[in-house]
């Protein structure tokens, strides 16, 4: 738990007295507070007992960070994201703009949360989660913005609908390493990942507009965390312009794992994870790849030494079937200068014309069980038109030997 201790030592001397009011929804009590009463707030968050709900009014609130620790049954709401501001750009210490751990049934909506020196909101550990209606926005999309906008990580149970991020460092909405995630009616706009789903289970993104990003929405599953992801499905979303340059920080998101790989222009990046269905997507205009699948082997080649039972490098089951996909003429300017973007852009020059828009990097299981199956990790592609897939040959790139292939063949739905 961290906070300012002039700050908490300045709202013990005022006291909690906000006005309460019938509660509603099943809460036991709820606190209403205004612009004004931010000390007041601070020692609510840190005071709050189970099935505690607390209204924010209409207005421009400044904090350091809020924090909530095991509780269970708390809503948070205000009069909605263009009325109630919580604005964090004062903070002088804390990662996050507010941090909640450990609670079971939370609830935030009807705000804007903004500006804060790391995530603006971090949900760990928690289950039933509910982010709705929420904003969370840095004006200025660089890398002293924060790594993620709406960030649960551990979760059961995550709902993320109706919300807006904009200028993450790394991802505007992130699922990590949860279980059973909505993502739907959103958002995501100049992040360097608009909507991000790592190594977390049976999650759902739908209905949602990802765009202005450097790439629209990511499938991934890295090494060295506590679980395997999988079964994820992405459908109805508008994925589109994702064409911005990659500004992940350096020594932390842009590591070799890290979302810095991201090459602008990419649509949807699929990489070592299992049994994930993208269909009836408009991906439109993303101009590098529309759809990418990437294999760990693609950013390490030691990825095979990661293998155990929450990781394994290899993408299976991947199932892509009747999405729009449109992709202009040309690479939009920031891949040239971006190391993953480079590789797509010299996949072009050996094939000789315009790369097309499903990117896979051909790097299979047959590279760890030493066969030569043909689609030996079940990628299914079910899509109408011309020159839609290239076979990167990812293993050789570099070498004399290496050739891409834009047979789709093996990888028709059969």
């Amino acid at each position: 738990m961290k906070y300012s201790i002039p700050l908490l030592a300045l709202a013990l001397a005022a006291g909690c007295s906000a006005p309460e009011k019938k509660s509603a929804d099943g809460y036991k009590q709820t606190l209403v507070f205004g612009p004004g009463e931010e000390a007041k707030i601070t020692e609510a968050f840190l005071t709050l007992t189970d099935s505690s709900a607390v209204e924010l009014k209409a207005g421009t609130y400044k904090f350091n960070n809020l924090s909530l620790v095991q509780l269970k049954h708390i809503k948070i709401s205000g009069a909605g994201p263009d009325k109630t501001i919580l604005d964090f750009s004062g903070q002088t210490q804390g990662g996050e703009g507010i941090r909640v751990a450990e609670v079971k049934g939370f609830t935030i909506s009807g705000m804007t949360i903004r500006e804060s020196k790391g995530d603006l909101i971090k949900v760990n550990k928690s289950e039933d989660v509910v982010f709705r209606d929420l904003h969370a926005i840095w004006e200025k999309a660089d890398s002293t913005s924060g790594g993620y906008g709406i960030y649960p990580v551990l979760c059961n149970n995550v709902l993320v609908e109706n919300c807006y991020a904009q200028g993450a460092s790394d991802a505007g909405i992130y699922v990590g390493q949860s279980n059973k995630a909505i993502v739907r009616n959103s958002k995501a706009y100049k992040n360097v990942a608009g909507c991000e789903i790592e190594n977390t289970t049976n999650a759902e993104v739908y209905d949602n507009e990802f765009y202005g990003n450097t790439a629209g929405f990511l499938v991934f599953d890295l090494p060295d965390l506590s679980q395997r992801g999988g079964q994820v499905k992405a459908y109805n979303n508008n994925i589109h312009d994702n064409n911005e340059r990659n500004f992940a920080k350096s020594g932390s998101f842009g590591t070799t794992w890290g979302v810095g790989n991201a090459a602008p222009g990419c649509g949807v990046i699929i990489q070592a994870t299992s049994n994930v269905e993208i269909y009836n997507n408009k991906i439109i205009n993303n101009n590098s790849a529309a759809i990418a699948m990437v294999s760990g082997f693609f950013v390490d080649a030691k990825a095979g030494e990661k293998i155990n039972a929450n990781y394994f490098p290899v993408s299976q089951n991947v199932f892509i079937h009747d999405n729009t996909i449109e992709m202009a003429a040309a690479f939009p300017e920031p891949v040239y200068h971006h190391h993953t973007g480079q590789i797509l852009v010299g996949i072009e020059k050996a094939l000789g014309k315009r790369i097309p828009p499903i990117v896979y990097d051909g790097i299979s299981t047959n590279v760890i069980t030493q066969e030569n199956k043909v689609n030996p990790d079940s990628i299914c592609i079910r899509q109408t038109g011309d020159n839609l897939l290239v076979n990167a040959d990812g293993m050789n790139i570099g070498k004399p030997n290496w050739k891409p292939s834009t047979d789709m063949q093996p990888f028709i739905c059969k």
